[in-house]
């Protein structure tokens, strides 16, 4: 994808990856930035960063667990500010607890904001880049959609979810000149991140790292984007020894699990 001159909007942007991707965006020469999360305030400060960088922004608070305002949202966006030529998905909330110790109202919000909130705007945002046929996709998943971990169940199950629909997604929009694109990264440092247990020996990235990742992704036109070494090293070790990874993972994860 051309980055140059494109108008983008970026769910989840007033913190972390989303913040960061965006940042990065506005450096690589973006025309226009859409920026949507629940945070007014965070919000407009990100969108006030963004302008000093010479690129238009546009805060647009929203809770993404409202289907009905999220519609008025995004039809608002693309009339007047649109077309949206890129979509990042990057909206999500992660409860961290031992499965039996686990509360159905946290596991809703989960779902509300991982999956249901995601569904909702990319299926708005789709079908408006099929008629126009052009346009690009990135879903924001985790290497925990690929690789599930003790005290993460459920957060797990709700990334593990978007891979497989970014797949199926990729494949439906092609015929229509739609990319797609699953971004995997692993443990990043985001405010999220900061009230999740480590697993020993994982070592953070930057949400910069991260989102300069995504970029070069978009440029290649890549399918998927698994960020950082150690992403990359927990793959092939689930490929070749599964077993082994469960070990590792066992023994490594959080002192909580062992409280449960």
């Amino acid at each position: 994808m051309n980055i140059q001159g494109k108008v983008a909007l970026i769910t989840g942007a007033s913190r972390g990856i989303g913040r960061a991707i965006a940042y990065e965006l506005a450096r690589s020469g973006i025309r226009r930035i859409i920026l949507v999360a629940r945070n007014p305030h965070a919000l407009n400060q990100v969108a006030a960063d963004i302008r000093l960088m010479g690129t238009e922004a546009i805060s647009l608070p929203t809770d993404l667990t409202a289907q009905s305002v999220i519609s008025s949202t995004i039809a608002k966006a693309w009339r007047d500010y649109g077309p949206i030529d890129l979509l990042v998905n990057c909206a999500g909330v992660a409860h961290q607890t031992p499965f039996l110790r686990s509360r159905f109202s946290q596991v809703q919000q989960e779902i509300a904001t991982n999956l249901t909130g995601m569904y909702i705007v990319t299926s708005l945002i789709a079908r408006r880049m099929a008629v126009r046929r052009q346009g690009t996709i990135v879903n924001v998943s985790s290497l925990m959609g690929k690789i599930a971990a003790p005290t993460m169940a459920t957060y797990s199950g709700t990334k593990f979810a978007i891979v497989g629909f970014t797949r199926a997604l990729r494949m439906e929009l092609a015929p229509h000149n739609v990319k797609v694109m699953t971004l995997l990264p692993t443990l990043t440092d985001t405010d999220m991140a900061k009230d999740l247990k480590k697993f020993r020996g994982v070592i953070p990235m930057t949400a910069q790292q991260v989102a300069q990742s995504c970029i070069q992704g978009l440029q290649k036109d890549s399918a998927e984007v698994l960020v950082g070494w150690q992403s990359h090293v927990a793959v092939w070790c689930h490929r070749l020894s599964p077993q082994l990874l469960e070990y590792v993972l066992h023994v490594t994860a959080p002192k909580l699990l062992q409280a449960a």
